[in-house]
Order: structure tokens, then C-alpha cells, then sequence
């Protein structure tokens, strides 16, 4: 029997592509290395010649895509002095930040918009110790103050401002490009801050100036002062592609969102962060932005978890949701190979979950489940009445 080395997390495996030195402490819980599952059975079901993968984030040690730059946020805010760390959030940022906060030994604060953060996400940070200052206000009045803060208290900010999160996102293209053996057509995400989907264009640029292609003059990332900038055509990229909630699409209305509103907290978010960066992905990739309904979201979830055995959150969903409603207008053709990222963890928030299966919502059936006596006769009474 071989033995491989041990995973050790992202940081460790894709050091010569990050910035870090040969005596950074590296702040890690193994993040990163997630299953990229190819769908089997939806492409049969929506009747589509096409190839579908599922970047499952959601395996992540606290249970989605932001461990992956918080493992890079924070072990830079450690080497530079920081004791602690601030962010605004939905949920995920949350989680992570008091995560590998507590990992470090430092202290977390978080600001979260009170009332309107999913339980799952909420209980990771109180559990991993964080400060929590629930603010009545939305996500992007948080924002706002953590950005303010930060002028006059010493704390390191870890929301997708600080480049070392987007430097440490950009490491899923890396993983795709490696399993797949080049990039997909497209790449599809969820798009709430648009800090994502401008990581992993970052990598996608980066892999494919190393593997041989040139890249635009200016990435989205550097502004005209890309190292791996060389001219010519996009080489071996993807069409990115991202979904917004309707409730919540400040890119599809050309403005930005005062009161966002959608049941996928994650994206509920109406002035994000990446908004200039996020408009040049879509230009230099030849990419689009589309929105989807919180109905079309949930129902996007529901075919995930019962036709392919996925349980993804609601925002992870709608870039399913989104990429059902592209093949069905034409505008993505049979034979395209498609990266869907699903961002976290159908576990982050069961309450949405449970409301959708024993609920009265338009178009969801709900969930198969009796309360029966506890002998034999009635469980075999029940199963082969269901069974027919």
C-alpha cells in the first residue's frame, strides 16, 4: 500500500502562488482540497446535453468557500502584529473569521444585522467564541462601520476589502483547472459582495498565464498592473457567470440596493464591496450577470438535495437556479462543460430547510413524513403502503 502526504490545507499546498514567505506561521484548519462532483442525474432531468460540476465549498471546515480566504486573511493579520480581527456579515464571514480566530489566538469581532442571519451560522460563531454585535441595520450598514472602525481601533479587517481573502479564494480555479485538466466553458456563482467571483477569476488568469496562455492587459484584480499580464486572447478561461437574487441584484439593476430582500441571506447584500472589480470580470471573460427568484432559488435546492444527494444552502442554489433558466433561453448550448460553486452547507440553515418540506410554498411538495406507534406491524404497514 502507498501513502500519500498528508493534506495539510491550502496555504501549505499553493505557498509558491500566494504571498506568503518560508517563516509565515500558517493559521489552517485543513480548508480547501473540496469535491468537485459531476451531476449525473439533472442534466436527464432539464433534457440538456451538457456537463455539469458542482464545486461543493460547503465541505470547508466551517462549512463554505470563506475559509478559504479567511485562512489567508488571518494568518497575514497574524504575521503583520494584529491581535484582532473585525468583519460585517450574513453568516458564512462570521463563522470563518471566529473560526480561525480562534485558531490563532486572537480576538474576533463580528457585526451581524440583527434578526436576519440564519441559526446554523450564528451558532458556529458564538460556539468559536467570537464578539458578536448584532446591529439594527442590514449587512451593508455593517459594512460601513467596520470600515469606520477600523480607522480608530486596532483591528485587522477580514471582509473581501483585504486582497489576502481574494488571494486565498482564488485557489478553488486553481483546484478546477487541476482535476478537470483545463478550465470549464463557464463557471457559474452565486453573487452577493462579488468578491468570489473575482477571486476565482484571478485564478483562472493566473493558472493560465503560468500554463502558457496570455492573459488581458488589465485583470480584474490589478488594474493594469497584472505580473502575469502579457496581451492577446483569454486562453484557456471561463465564461463567468453570476446570479443575484431578485430582492437583492444591485448588478442587474445598474445601482445599488438600499433594503435587500431575499430568503438566500448569504447574497442579501445591496452594495457589494468587489462592484468595480466584479464589472470587469464580466468584460474581460465575456460573462453575464442574471437574477433569480427566491422561488426559482428554493426550487433549484430541492432538485440538488433529492436528484443528486447535495444539500447546498439557498444562496449556493441559485447558480443552478440561474444556469436552468440560461440553457432553457439558449444562451448557454448542449456540450458546454459548467462549474457550479456552491458556496456553503445546506446545514447553515436548517430552519429555510424545514420550512420549505413541511411548509406551504408554491411548488414544493412536502417532505414524506408520519408519526406511527413504535411496534412492527406499523412501520411495515407503513412502508409497504408507501411502496404501493
Amino acid at each position: 500500500m502507498t501513502h500519500q502526504s498528508r493534506y495539510t490545507g491550502l496555504l501549505d499546498r499553493y505557498r509558491d502562488r500566494l504571498p506568503l514567505s518560508d517563516d509565515t506561521r500558517l493559521i489552517s484548519l485543513g480548508e480547501g482540497a473540496t469535491p468537485l462532483i459531476r451531476l449525473h442525474n439533472l442534466p436527464k432531468v432539464l433534457g440538456r446535453s451538457v456537463d455539469i460540476y458542482v464545486k461543493f465549498e460547503g465541505l470547508n471546515p466551517t462549512g463554505s468557500f470563506k475559509d478559504r480566504g479567511m485562512t489567508m486573511a488571518v494568518t497575514k493579520a497574524v504575521e503583520e502584529g494584529s491581535k484582532a480581527i473585525i468583519c460585517a456579515s450574513t453568516g458564512n464571514t462570521s463563522a470563518a473569521a471566529a473560526a480561525y480566530a480562534a485558531r490563532a489566538g486572537i480576538t474576533a469581532f463580528v457585526i451581524i444585522p440583527d434578526g436576519k442571519i440564519a441559526m446554523g451560522k450564528l451558532a458556529q460563531a458564538m460556539m468559536y467564541g467570537a464578539t458578536i454585535l448584532q446591529i439594527r441595520g442590514n449587512f451593508d450598514d455593517g459594512m460601513r462601520l467596520v470600515k469606520e472602525v477600523a480607522e480608530e481601533a486596532p483591528v485587522t479587517i477580514v471582509n473581501s476589502v483585504n486582497p489576502y481573502r481574494l488571494q486565498g479564494q482564488k485557489t478553488a480555479a486553481f483546484e478546477i483547472v487541476e482535476e478537470l485538466g483545463r478550465a470549464p466553458d463557464y463557471h457559474c456563482l452565486p453573487v452577493g459582495n462579488a468578491g468570489n467571483i473575482t477571486a476565482h477569476w484571478i485564478g483562472y488568469c493566473e493558472f493560465s498565464a503560468v500554463s502558457g496562455d496570455q492573459v488581458t492587459e488589465s485583470c480584474a484584480y490589478c488594474n493594469g498592473k497584472c505580473p502575469f499580464a502579457g496581451g492577446g486572447s483569454g486562453g484557456n478561461r471561463p465564461k463567468m457567470v453570476g446570479y443575484q437574487a431578485s430582492g437583492s441584484a444591485p448588478f442587474m439593476r445598474g445601482e445599488m440596493v438600499d433594503d435587500p430582500d431575499t430568503v438566500a441571506t448569504a447574497i442579501r447584500i445591496g452594495h457589494p464591496q468587489s462592484w468595480d472589480r466584479a464589472w470587469k470580470v464580466m468584460d474581460e471573460s465575456g460573462g453575464w450577470f442574471a437574477e433569480v427568484s427566491d422561488a426559482e432559488i428554493l426550487a433549484a435546492q430541492r432538485m440538488l438535495t433529492e436528484h443528486e444527494g447535495i444539500f447546498c444552502e439557498p444562496a449556493s442554489a441559485a447558480s443552478l437556479a440561474g444556469l436552468i433558466n440560461d440553457l432553457k433561453a439558449g444562451k448557454i448550448q448542449d456540450g458546454s462543460s459548467i462549474v457550479l460553486t456552491l458556496t456553503g452547507n445546506g446545514l447553515k440553515d436548517p430552519d429555510t430547510a424545514i420550512n420549505q418540506c413541511t411548509g406551504d410554498m408554491p411548488g414544493v411538495d412536502k417532505a414524506t413524513m408520519v408519526t406511527i406507534d413504535a411496534d412492527l406491524d406499523s412501520v411495515r404497514n407503513a412502508i409497504l403502503g408507501f411502496m404501493g
